[in-house]
């Protein structure tokens, strides 16, 4: 986890002052940092079993996380275009994309964090919150 965390440092520290990224983008990419350590903490970092389980909280959290994270990247989107974009075909790929990137966070799930296993329930979630994030972007952003 130490040599992703110091190159994802390294990286945004030279975009940032490079200044090649614009600023907008600046929380979707900060957020899809923090969901990457947030989905590769080791499964024994968690309790064994407790209240939040019978309440299904890490769904609820993962709806959260992916609803966010179209959220920002559509924001940015929004915020800097500089050619016109059909919204609605742009904010479902956002969608589809982070749905992807959902998906491969369950396989490295399964396949490098300890403790961890790939989990349909997660990967709907993820679709639940992706779904959130499209709707509630277009309803915010789309003109009428």
């Amino acid at each position: 986890m130490g040599p992703l965390l110091y190159l994802s440092c390294l990286i945004l520290w030279k975009y940032f002052f490079l200044k090649k990224i614009k600023p907008t983008f600046i929380p979707a990419i900060v957020w899809l940092f923090i969901s990457t350590i947030l989905l590769t903490i080791p499964g024994s970092a968690f309790p064994k079993e407790n209240w939040l389980s019978k309440i299904w909280f890490d769904k609820w959290v993962h709806i959260g996380m992916f609803a966010l994270m179209v959220f920002l990247w559509c924001w940015a989107i929004h915020n800097k275009q500089t050619v016109q974009l059909k919204l609605s075909n742009t904010f479902l790929w956002i969608g589809i994309f982070c749905l992807l990137y959902g998906v491969v966070m369950e396989f490295v799930q399964e396949y490098v964090v300890i403790n961890r296993s790939f989990d349909v329930g997660d990967i709907i979630a993820d679709a639940a919150g992706c779904l959130i994030g499209v709707v509630y972007s277009l309803k915010r952003y789309k003109k009428n």
